[in-house]
């Protein structure tokens, strides 16, 4: 962020405004509404002041600007249409380090004034760091569509009975949840359609039942799919129980952009895997999973993909039930479906493939080898998670049990990412472009007569993909 967003009160404090325009007369009248005592600087003053002057609010001082009167000032906002003024009251401003903005200003401003969504007390401030002020007024928009009118007596009735709730639940836990059923319960319902008598009365009942009936200390835990990168493939429920867990597991396939959409005060645990180099072993991490639900906390254990395509889902559930754990699943895309769509391969199609086969490059030492013969059958596609270590042997073993070396095969690494990219080939040259193109995980491989079709349709329409390869040759990629 290039500015920390803060709420700066002013009621009560002298803020000025230097100017006597119509931009000046609405940032006035902003100062105003915040509750500052409002005293503008400038020669004249356009009609637009003329209300805020009759209501007493905002005391006006005839004349040029002198640097002295920005003494004892809170806040200040220059908006003169002359350059020259706006940079002597900056200069004047930071001498005394006062905050000032310059209205259209950056380099002279200290802050800026948001494009802002008034539900009071509830206010949203939505700023682009100066650089688009049109494109923080249309998220504003936005925003305004979709917060209810109602919603600042919804804050009012919380803040009345906010320390009668901090006085009978006496933990910080059990006091979160209780505002969490009241704010998406029937007391907000009520509140937000205008029944403050209900509202009120619902919250009253509410508060007695959670007195009465505590929590036993034992939270839950969210095993959520996060898809395979794209932070916009999350599913609304994944992106909800985010934000109510009180602790993030993660691990490397988790890029910074979806640990983003977690509740921002949320702990964040790394137990992230390398392939040869287990930081954090499954059991580890499934102990720490009971521990943390068993402090009474809201665990979201975050998977890449979908929690039960190879992410080990079923032995996380299994610990959960042993301990009598309450938990949720949440489905994710799973990495084969992000990869084939964002690199325009269909994984079926009725000339090529009747189906797909999803297949784990890694299995426990001593553990069922796939059936080769199976998965060299013509007609189907088969997808290979975590195999790029192993690319080598599993192209020997797939032509060794009857698939041609002509058979169109295809990497895609860091699949739905930025950087995302893919290698198209044959079994028979696949590991050698892989290896030249110095491939690094996550990465898929799929093998099947699909990965033609990627050439055949062109990706119309993929977000990342400007042109791609008119045929089959083996090449890299962008998309």
């Amino acid at each position: 962020m290039d500015f920390l967003p803060i709420f700066l009160n002013v009621r009560g404090r002298p803020a000025i405004v230097v100017g006597g325009g119509a931009v000046a007369a609405r940032k006035a009248e902003l100062l105003v509404r915040c509750g500052a005592r409002v005293t503008v600087i400038a020669p004249r003053l356009v009609p637009a002041f003329e209300a805020l002057l009759a209501s007493g609010r905002v005391e006006h001082r005839a004349g040029q600007f002198v640097s002295g009167a920005l003494d004892g000032a809170t806040v200040i906002i220059a908006a003169t249409d002359q350059p020259t003024i706006n940079a002597r009251v900056a200069d004047a401003a930071r001498e005394r380090g006062i905050p000032i903005n310059v209205v259209d200003d950056l380099e002279l401003s200290t802050f800026i004034v948001p494009a802002i969504v008034d539900r009071d007390p509830v206010v949203v401030a939505v700023g682009t760091s100066g650089n688009a002020p049109v494109l923080a007024r249309y998220v504003r928009e936005r925003i305004e569509a979709l917060l209810p009118p109602q919603l600042g007596q919804l804050a009012t009735l919380a803040g009345r009975w906010r320390r009668r709730v901090a006085r009978t639940l006496r933990t910080v836990l059990e006091r979160r949840r209780f505002w969490e059923r009241v704010f998406s319960g029937p007391v907000a319902t009520h509140a937000l359609a205008g029944h403050e008598a209900q509202a009120e009365f619902e919250l009253r009942r509410e508060l007695k039942r959670s007195a009465a009936a505590p929590s036993n200390g034992v939270g839950e835990v969210y095993i959520v799919g996060a898809g395979p990168g794209d932070p916009d493939l999350l599913t609304l429920k994944a992106a909800r129980l985010l934000q109510q867990a009180d602790v993030v597991l993660y691990d490397r396939l988790i890029p910074e952009a979806v640990l983003d959409r977690a509740r921002r005060d949320a702990e964040r645990i790394y137990v992230g895997k390398e392939a040869g180099d287990h930081h954090v072993t499954q059991e580890q991490t499934q102990r720490l999973m009971v521990e943390l639900a068993l402090q009474g906390k809201r665990v979201c254990r975050l998977k890449g993909g979908d929690p039960f395509v190879f992410g080990r889902g079923g032995e996380e559930i299994e610990a959960l039930v042993e301990h009598q754990i309450p938990f949720t699943v949440v489905p994710g895309i799973t990495a084969a479906l992000g990869a084939a769509a964002y690199s325009g391969i269909p994984l079926t199609h009725r000339d090529c493939a009747q189906s797909v086969v999803f297949v784990t490059g890694h299995t426990r030492e001593g553990g069922a080898t796939p059936d080769w013969r199976e998965l060299a059958r013509p007609g189907q596609t088969v997808v290979f998670y975590m195999g790029l270590s192993q690319l080598r042997n599993l192209v020997a073993e797939l032509t060794k049990a009857g698939a041609p070396l002509t058979l169109p095969a295809a990497v895609v690494e860091r699949a739905t990412l930025p950087d995302q990219r893919v290698i198209t080939a044959t079994l028979g040259t696949l590991a050698a472009e892989v290896e030249a193109a110095q491939v690094r995980s996550p990465a898929l491989l799929i093998v099947g007569e699909v990965v033609a079709m990627r050439a055949v349709s062109g990706a119309h329409g993929l977000r990342r993909s400007a042109s791609l390869p008119s045929a089959l040759p083996a090449r890299a990629v962008k998309a």
